[in-house]
């Protein structure tokens, strides 16, 4: 299986603008600029692109390992904060709430570990990977 996105970028690095696009176009020619990832401006940045990647795959992988014991998932949520400094991505933080039914919090967070050591998107990046989660 392969995946794809397209970018298209026009004019130097802090006057230009960029347009992304995905295969599903889910994305379709979405903008993005300077201003989209450095500063306030309307518009996507290849680091949020990447935290909405690292939510949905940490959430699918969890909901595997708990699907695997049997518990009833009411909902995972998971938001990704991307953390960018002087050029570099220097650390992806995992919050998660979830609802299971029957689930321990000692299962509960070592599942968290697990599925944030072995998520598709955990294991392609180079960066420190650390989680907080609530059992609601």
């Amino acid at each position: 299986m392969k995946r794809n996105a397209t970018a298209v970028w026009n004019g130097d690095v802090k006057t230009g603008t960029g347009k992304i696009s995905t295969q599903s176009t889910t994305l379709n020619n979405a903008q993005y600029s300077f201003k989209t990832r450095f500063e306030d401006g309307v518009g996507t940045n290849p680091e949020e692109l990447v935290a909405a990647a690292h939510a949905g795959c940490f959430s699918m992988q969890l909901s595997a390992f708990i699907g695997e014991l049997g518990h009833k998932i009411e909902s995972i949520q998971t938001k990704c904060e991307i953390n960018l400094v002087e050029g570099s991505i220097i650390g992806s933080h995992l919050i998660v709430e979830a609802k299971i039914d029957g689930i321990s919090e000692d299962k509960f967070q070592e599942l968290v570990t697990k599925a944030e050591e072995n998520c598709l998107i955990s294991k392609l990046l180079d960066t420190k990977i650390t989680s907080s989660a609530t059992l609601v």
